[in-house]
């Protein structure tokens, strides 16, 4: 059994994405990050850098409990697990690099674009025109991949194409006040549009409803996500 420790953001949904399309059985443990959920003892033995995804695997290597966090290390792991979804043997090095990509690059751009335009004082228009530009140009390097495949690695739905998934079905969130964030990438467009038609998706997102998430951004919750913009207490 697979402990999903879940919040619904992109990382998360990458996770609840693979969870879906193989069928492991798994159960969803919610934590609230705008509550500081994260910031608990008890969740920190699990992932102590504090952040979601993570899940404890009952039935890990030797038949151990494992503990994993970091999206790209779970879903990397999960498919060694179940042997899916990794392509084929020489797809590796490439479906390595792509999911590097996601994690150093695509990702954690597109957040920060997220957070300056809809978290961040105003007035930091450096900021904003940094990030919008860096997620603009990782979506473009992803859009010139696609040309003329289906898939980001190899012949077949992989890890990589989950994981980037993740992150693009926030291209609305990214792109602030664009009417249509996937316009300038055809490619991509097209790519999202196959991979979002899958059923496992659509039981992604069902992930979602099942807690009551906090969805008020008070004082609270901005030193649950943001601490370190506080002064620590003693």
């Amino acid at each position: 059994m697979i402990d999903f420790y879940f919040h619904p953001t992109p990382n998360p949904a990458k996770i609840a994405l693979f969870l879906e399309e193989s069928g492991l059985p798994y159960e969803l443990k919610p934590v609230d990050t705008s509550k500081g959920e994260q910031h608990s003892p008890e969740f920190r033995a699990i992932n102590p850098n504090g952040k979601v995804p993570a899940i404890v695997d009952s039935e890990g290597p030797g038949g151990k409990p494992a503990f994993v966090f970091d999206s790209t290390a779970i879903l990397l792991y999960l498919a060694d697990k179940t042997g899916q979804f990794l392509g084929a043997p020489e797809d590796r090095p490439q479906l390595l690099s792509w999911l590097m990509f996601v994690a150093s690059g695509l990702g954690p751009f597109s957040g920060q674009a997220v957070h300056f335009q809809y978290a961040a004082p105003e007035g930091l228009d450096y900021a904003v025109n940094r990030y919008r530009r860096e997620a603009d140009r990782h979506y473009q390097v992803l859009n010139d991949r696609l040309k003329g495949r289906e898939f980001i690695v190899g012949e077949s739905y992989t890890i990589a194409d989950m994981s980037a998934w993740g992150w693009v079905d926030r291209a609305s969130r990214v792109f602030k006040s664009s009417e249509d964030p996937l316009g300038p990438y055809p490619e991509l467009k097209r790519w999202f549009a196959k991979i979002d038609a899958r059923p496992a998706v659509e039981r992604a997102r069902g992930v979602n409803k099942k807690h009551a998430f906090k969805t008020v951004n008070d004082d609270e919750t901005r030193r649950a996500l943001f601490p370190s913009n506080y002064p620590k207490t003693a």
